[in-house]
């Protein structure tokens, strides 16, 4: 490994309730440290009403020296933006999260001034870090409007027969992979879990043993 390359580093979506995973939490949460951040999810969003057991994890994450990175689905764009918004706010209220995880951004160029209010509003919502999730690699001009941009979310059996670009604000989360995984960006994901659910499970790295 290049010795003036930062280490690889983790952006973990665990989309488990912490009552029915506490101990999957607390793995998460004793890796804080070399993560580069945890993605909060606990309805699809922040949902309706604050849950507890949520807001708990998120401050022990915080403690632990992790981002905490509210979810927030924007649909393609379909979303208006006063929905975003108010989630973005649910989520730093209600949580305290210090950045933005903002899931099912377009590709093309004619969402950015679009997603370019939304990062504004996002930085004025207190996130200091903003993660767009594209699951494809995008337009150029998204590389402007966030810190880290994914450029892949999809299995580990398609993802090894691609030759992706690589920068150090692209990130891979890559499911269904194998425990020798090992994605090609700098900050990354590699779970072991399939099918309609794959997030509610840990990379192999921080399950906790049994």
């Amino acid at each position: 490994m290049n010795p003036s390359r930062p280490a690889p580093s983790l952006l973990v979506p665990f989309y488990e309730h912490p009552a029915d995973r506490p101990e999957a939490w607390t793995a998460v949460i004793e890796s804080a440290r070399s993560l580069y951040g945890v993605v909060l999810n606990p309805a699809n969003g922040a949902g309706r009403a604050p849950d507890p057991a949520f807001a708990a994890v998120a401050t022990r994450i915080r403690e632990a020296g992790a981002r905490v990175l509210g979810y927030t689905d924007t649909a393609y764009g379909r979303r208006p933006h006063g929905e975003v918004v108010a989630d973005l706010l649910r989520h730093r209220d209600w949580y305290g999260t210090d950045g933005a995880f903002l899931d099912q951004v377009p590709t093309e160029p004619g969402a950015l001034a679009h997603y370019q209010r939304i990062g504004v509003a996002a930085r004025a919502a207190g996130a200091r870090t903003v993660v767009l999730n594209h699951g494809a690699h995008p337009a150029p001009g998204y590389a402007d409007l966030a810190d880290l941009l994914v450029t892949f979310e999809g299995p580990w059996d398609s993802y090894r027969t691609l030759d992706l670009p690589v920068a150090d604000h692209y990130c891979h989360l890559v499911y269904a992979a194998p425990p020798d995984a090992l994605p090609t960006t700098q900050v990354h994901c590699a779970v072991p879990g399939a099918g309609a659910h794959p997030w509610g499970t840990l990379p192999h790295a921080l399950e906790p043993a049994r």
